[in-house]
């Protein structure tokens, strides 16, 4: 390759920045569904993935994340960069680096232990602390962001992954949908990981031409 074939800084920069975007996802659905696997106690269709915070592994599962979350932090950055200036990318970027760092907090402020995880745990919902109630209102605060970007990023795809997201996280939220909402919730949160990679990829390709 001669210095003339070499792709301009500023595309090498925000392709990088999209790279994040596109192993985000696979990278936490691959953790959580290891240790969901392979964690003493946990049950997918009782627990929810933050939960993985807690007991002597919970390490790894905060570990993602941070991690995660500051990939999706850069893959704001690169959505934004790749997308035509204007508002429309000014509040991709916003929404979803918001989102990111909901997803860095959520490692921070853990999910309180529950219905029986870690093993040794009571059987119920639990008492809630200061931190799990951080983690639920952060939580919060960044799946609405993440539904907000789908509407914002447009197309038909992105809008049914934000609906979905949406309806799956009111109905596990309203405390009514036991474990059909929880296995609800778990797919919308794979397709929405799975949106953000293809989208990563689209633009990714965008870049330069």
């Amino acid at each position: 390759m001669t210095a003339t074939d070499c792709p301009p800084l500023a595309d090498r920069i925000t392709k990088s920045l999209l790279g994040y975007g596109v192993i985000a996802g696979p990278i936490y659905v691959i953790s959580v569904a290891a240790q969901a696997a392979t964690r003493d106690g946990f049950d997918p269709t009782r627990h929810a993935a933050s939960q993985l915070v807690n007991g002597d592994f919970g390490w790894i599962q905060v570990a993602t994340f941070v991690v995660c979350g500051a990939m999706t932090i850069a893959a704001a950055v690169g959505v934004g960069r790749a997308l035509a200036p204007g508002r429309r990318a000014a509040w991709a970027t916003g929404l979803l680096g918001v989102y990111g760092s909901a997803l860095v907090l959520a490692g921070m402020f853990r999910a309180d232990p529950s219905d029986g995880f870690p093993p040794g745990t009571p059987a119920g919902p639990g008492v809630m602390t200061w931190h799990g109630i951080t983690h639920f209102a952060v939580a919060a605060v960044g799946f609405a962001c993440l539904v907000a970007a789908c509407v914002v990023i447009g197309g038909w795809p992105s809008r049914i992954v934000g609906l979905v997201f949406a309806a799956s996280f009111l109905w596990l939220s309203s405390g009514h949908g036991g474990t059909a909402a929880l296995l609800a919730f778990t797919v919308a949160v794979v397709l929405s990981w799975a949106w953000l990679s293809t989208l990563s990829i689209r633009l990714y390709r965008s870049v330069g031409i």
